[in-house]
């Protein structure tokens, strides 16, 4: 079983920064963040794996950076140029080594413009 605690998040205005943290409680294959805005599908935004590979979302590439201690288990999401459409709940994901699934609790990031 692995828990995910996030940290972050808040409300900003448009061109903002904020940094999301999300710190796993085992050892997880690959972690990052997905998103849901109200009436819309969650969707990955970023990940990063315990190799260092990446993945980023077309609509937040150049502006969002995932990145990951593997000491402290922990990924974060450095989030720059924030959009009104950025905002949305960001859920922090995580497989373990098994590859079972667990999700955070979830965070709300509100852009005013």
């Amino acid at each position: 079983q692995v828990q995910l605690v996030e940290s972050g998040g808040g409300l900003v205005q448009a061109g903002g920064s904020l940094r999301l943290s999300c710190a796993a409680s085992g050892r997880t294959l690959h972690m990052g963040w997905f998103r849901q805005a109200p009436g819309k599908e969650r969707e990955l935004v970023a990940r990063t794996w315990s190799n260092g590979n990446t993945f980023y979302a077309d609509s937040v590439k150049g502006r969002f950076t995932i990145s990951r201690d593997n000491a402290k288990n922990t990924v974060y999401l450095q989030m720059n140029s924030l959009k009104p459409e950025d905002t949305a709940v960001y859920y922090c994901n995580a497989a373990s080594p098994s590859l079972r699934n667990y999700w955070g609790q979830g965070t709300q990031v509100t852009v005013s413009s």
